[in-house]
């Protein structure tokens, strides 16, 4: 990284300009970037030991409930981003870049750490959640001030002509903070053995204050944006900078456009690139953890340089372009791809989907869209019990209309088994009936030849890893033009807060919620790829309003 880092500055005759030296222009990316990382590692870790969170944490309620509401937690950091990026983008603005991502690295390193001291419910009951998601709040505040203020410090350092390629830097650290914390979830795993679900998964979390102590000896190393310097000097730094932001409706109409053109398709992009295929893997297509990291942690490695690539040719081309080709591409083959996913990988649950057909009879009435962001609702119906629990097992189904006020029944071949209403049950019945359900449904979809994991020995492990792969090049192509196109939208003085509102707003509100609205159009249409519609529908309307009203920044001034 720091070779090709210093041809680019070596090669630059606008160092000058920028009175940025070398070693000056490697720490600014350095330093913003291990922020990002620190970011993505947190983010990467807590979804990795959701299952485990799940027991340590929701212990009362049944499995599939407290699997949804470990998820939630992603929900609960993700929705109050835009938040953090009004309170951080504008002290980036008023009182600087340099000081502002000093906070909010403080505050996301603690608040990582510190996961990994919460008690659990055994020891601390309801309160073990609360706290747990208190962090994760707290976590997501400083998120928001963290990604903008790194791109824009980057931006402002680099020289003219590589932008692209010194932001696409910073975009790699997604990438290479899901592949650190697969590392070391899998030594963690490796080394506590059967401890791991007990006291082993708050290693990774630990282990993350290391990371932080860097982060911030070489942040707080660093100098200011020369950009914002300069601003500073000459008195022309905003003084109200949500107001010229979002009140003046030239520049909030940039920030629409960006948020709508750029943000949105990226941001869906990226989490049903890198992230949704572990938990399809793993969770639908029933293939084991080690083999499922493993195969995505090889892909990221192969991937992740094409971050750089897809950023230095967008220096060249444009950031419209790649942008655009990212969109295309993915919105037009996420269906074919992840049908590809399973045929490679599981083999025997995709014979088993076209032979033996699952119908569920419900009360329609009773059925909800099962999207829960607060993570306060508890789904109790027949309907809904059933839904769950056949959105877990990786078969398609059919929902039927049936008689109003019955008992929801699954029909498999020749075998009719009945749901349960938890919501007319005791805890204690509710939990011996879901006990029957589930062993009932499970003992029906294997006679039927569903299998309840996938066989190693008929996984294609090359044709998963070439799917993977491309599905990390679409995230490239679109994530390695983000961090630029945004700082050249924007003029300097409102730049931190007018870039940070739109990406958070499109990453904590449209990208973080997509696993839990995908399971939600899982349960609620009976397709395993039903999931897909949602990145899709979003995609297709990002795509349009790129092609219509976002311009091309590459040759912009970003002094001005």
């Amino acid at each position: 990284m720091q070779s090709m880092l210093e041809q680019a500055v070596g090669g630059s005759t606008n160092a000058s300009a920028l009175q940025m030296s070398k070693s000056e222009a490697r720490s600014a990316v350095l330093g913003a970037s291990l922020g990002t990382l620190f970011e993505w590692y947190d983010f990467y870790v807590y979804g990795l030991v959701a299952t485990v969170v799940a027991k340590r944490f929701f212990a009362g309620l049944d499995p599939t409930s407290a699997f949804i509401l470990a998820l939630m937690g992603f929900g609960a950091g993700f929705i109050v981003r835009p938040l953090g990026a009004v309170i951080f983008g504008r002290i980036g603005d008023m009182i600087g870049r340099k000081y502002t991502f000093l906070v909010t690295i403080v505050i996301m390193g603690g608040a990582t750490f510190g996961t990994g001291l919460l008690p659990t419910y055994e020891v601390a009951g309801i309160l073990a959640p609360v706290l747990l998601v208190g962090l994760r709040l707290l976590q997501g505040l400083a998120i928001g001030g963290e990604y903008g203020g790194a791109a824009v410090y980057v931006s402002e350092h680099a020289p003219k002509g590589k932008r692209g390629f010194y932001t696409s830097w910073i975009q790699t650290t997604g990438t290479a903070g899901m592949l650190l914390a697969l590392v070391v979830v899998i030594a963690t795993t490796f080394v506590t053995g059967d401890h791991f679900s007990v006291w082993g998964w708050r290693i990774p979390f630990l282990v993350s204050l290391p990371l932080l102590v860097v982060s911030l000896k070489i942040r707080a190393s660093l100098h200011e944006s020369p950009i914002f310097k300069k601003m500073k000097e000459q008195g022309t730094s905003s003084r109200a900078p949500l107001r010229e932001a979002f009140g003046n409706w030239k520049n909030l109409r940039v920030v629409l456009i960006a948020l709508g053109g750029v943000c949105a398709g990226q941001t869906v992009i990226y989490f049903t690139c890198q992230f949704f295929p572990l938990f399809f893997l793993t969770q639908t297509l029933k293939v084991d953890s080690k083999t499922a990291n493993t195969l995505v942690m090889v892909a990221l490695m192969i991937g992740c340089p094409l971050f750089v690539v897809f950023g230095a040719l967008s220096d060249r081309v444009g950031r419209k372009p790649v942008l655009l080709f990212g969109l295309i591409l993915a919105g037009a083959t996420f269906f074919p791809i992840y049908k590809g996913l399973t045929h490679y990988a599981n083999p025997a649950l995709e014979r088993a989907q076209k032979l033996a057909p699952v119908i569920l009879h419900a009360d329609l009435s009773e059925c909800s869209f099962q999207f829960n962001p607060t993570g306060t609702k508890r789904f109790t119906s027949s309907c809904d019990v059933a839904k769950q629990l056949l959105a877990q097992s990786g078969a398609n189904y059919e929902t039927v209309g049936a008689t109003a006020g019955s008992i929801a029944t699954v029909e498999l071949g020749n075998t009719v088994i009945r749901s349960y209403a938890a919501s007319s049950m005791t805890p204690a019945e509710s939990a011996g009936a879901d006990k029957s359900f589930r062993s009932s449904i499970a003992v029906a979809l294997k006679q039927a030849g569903y299998p309840a994991s996938a066989a190693p020995t008929e996984i294609n492990y090359f044709g998963v890893l070439a799917l993977l792969v491309l599905l990390m090049g679409y995230a490239a192509a679109t994530y390695s033009v983000v961090g630029a196109t945004l700082v050249e939208l924007f003029p300097a003085r409102i730049r931190y807060t007018s870039f940070s509102v739109p990406y958070h707003v499109a990453t904590g509100w449209l990208g973080g919620l997509q696993p839990t609205v995908s399971f939600a159009l899982i349960a609620q249409i009976g397709n395993i790829y039903s999931g897909l519609w949602y990145p899709t529908i979003v995609i297709a309307v990002s795509t349009v309003v790129a092609v219509l009203f976002l311009r091309e920044t590459k040759n912009v001034d970003v002094h001005v």
